[in-house]
């Protein structure tokens, strides 16, 4: 079967369980200018990227391990009129040399370096304002699929130095889309190993639904 996430995001704005407006509301948090460089590891089709630079003028430069996203974003960047603004390039983040930047951005893979706090003690070497999207578990004391509660998450963010300056929850609905919209791309193909894939997944969301959160945390490097 080809790349799971490839075939069942194809009508996704955002590929993560959040919003357009919850991505304005992190950038918000960062206080990002025009004048602002920010690096997206992991950017995918650039959604979250192309909702900061309309909302805030701000440069992008995306990091994307798969190189069909990275070409649907060259197409989505350019139809949105801001190739100026976002480029792309194919490369793994964790074995990159990311370089300077004013803000560094990871939305939903922390696991490229390996929990939240691991990606931010990545990410400060790069930028002095960060955010990154993480899963949690939503009862205290709790873990859900590997991930602990919110005040441990944001212990775990805080490890690498930085203070929590905003956090922007997903809700249930979010989540709802974000699922939906793989389980419809799914059973649009028709394929047994897809639908296999799409079961498994629905049913497991189905479970989780109450019990695993998700939120991009914004930082700032303490002083």
């Amino acid at each position: 079967m080809s790349d799971w996430y490839e075939l069942v995001e194809r009508d996704h704005d955002v590929q993560n369980p959040t919003s357009a407006e919850k991505v304005r509301l992190a950038g918000e948090y960062l206080r990002l200018m025009p004048e602002d460089r920010v690096l997206d590891v992991a950017c995918g089709t650039c959604g979250p990227a192309i909702v900061l630079a309309q909302a805030f003028g701000c440069r992008i430069h995306g990091i994307e391990v798969r190189a069909a996203f990275a070409e649907q974003a060259r197409e989505q960047i350019d139809a949105a009129g801001l190739a100026d603004r976002i480029d792309v390039e194919v490369g793994d983040a964790s074995q990159a040399e990311l370089g300077s930047y004013d803000v560094a951005l990871c939305l939903g893979a922390a696991f490229v370096w390996g929990h939240i706090g691991d990606a931010a003690r990545a990410l400060v070497q790069v930028a002095p304002r960060i955010a990154i999207g993480e899963p949690f578990a939503r009862a205290e004391g709790a873990y859900e699929e590997g991930f602990p509660d919110l005040p441990a998450t944001v212990a775990r963010f805080e490890s690498a130095g930085v203070d929590l300056v905003g956090l922007a929850a997903a809700s249930e609905d979010d989540w709802d889309r974000y699922e939906s919209l793989h389980w419809r791309a799914a059973v649009e193909t028709g394929r047994d190993e897809v639908l296999a894939t799409y079961r498994l997944r629905r049913d497991r969301h189905l479970t989780r639904r109450s019990t695993l959160g998700w939120a991009i945390f914004v930082g700032r490097v303490r002083d």
